[in-house]
C-alpha cells in the first residue's frame, strides 16, 4: 500500500505507537497530543473505560500555537490532571516527532509534577 501523504504517513505512525504503548489505565492514563497549525490540545484518556478524565487545549487558554504556548499548555495540563489525582502518565504523541512544540508539552508537565513512567515517579 502506497500512503499518499504526510497526514496518512502520520496515521500509520499513530497507530504504530498505540499498538506499542497499549492503552490508558484510570491508574496510568494515556496523555494524547494533538498539534495542528492553530491550536494544541492534551487529553488524559482512560482507554479501559474510554473516558477522556482531563484536559486542556490553546483554545481554551487562549496561547498561541508556538513554544511559549506549549509551555504554558503543558503547566495547565500538568494541573488539570493533579485535580483529577493523575499522578502517572503514559504519552502518546500521536504520530509526531517528540520535537518542538511536542517535546515541549511534556518536558514542561514533568517539571509541573507529572511523571511518564514508575522511574520518574520514585525518583
Amino acid at each position: 500500500m502506497s500512503l499518499k501523504n504526510r497526514k496518512e504517513q502520520r496515521v500509520v505512525r499513530h497507530q504504530r505507537i498505540r499498538r506499542r504503548i497499549g492503552g490508558g489505565t484510570p491508574e496510568r492514563p494515556r496523555m494524547a497530543i494533538f498539534v495542528s497549525n492553530r491550536y494544541m490540545y492534551v487529553q488524559f484518556i482512560d482507554d479501559e473505560a474510554g473516558n477522556t478524565l482531563a484536559s486542556a487545549s490553546t483554545l481554551k487558554g487562549g496561547w498561541k500555537c508556538n513554544l511559549e504556548g506549549a509551555k504554558a499548555l503543558g503547566e495547565a495540563a500538568a494541573q488539570a490532571a493533579q485535580a483529577k489525582g493523575i499522578k502517572t502518565v503514559v504519552v502518546d504523541r500521536a504520530g509526531y516527532k517528540f520535537h518542538g512544540r511536542v517535546k515541549t508539552i511534556v518536558e514542561t508537565a514533568v517539571a509541573a509534577g507529572l511523571a511518564i513512567s514508575a522511574k520518574t515517579e520514585e525518583a
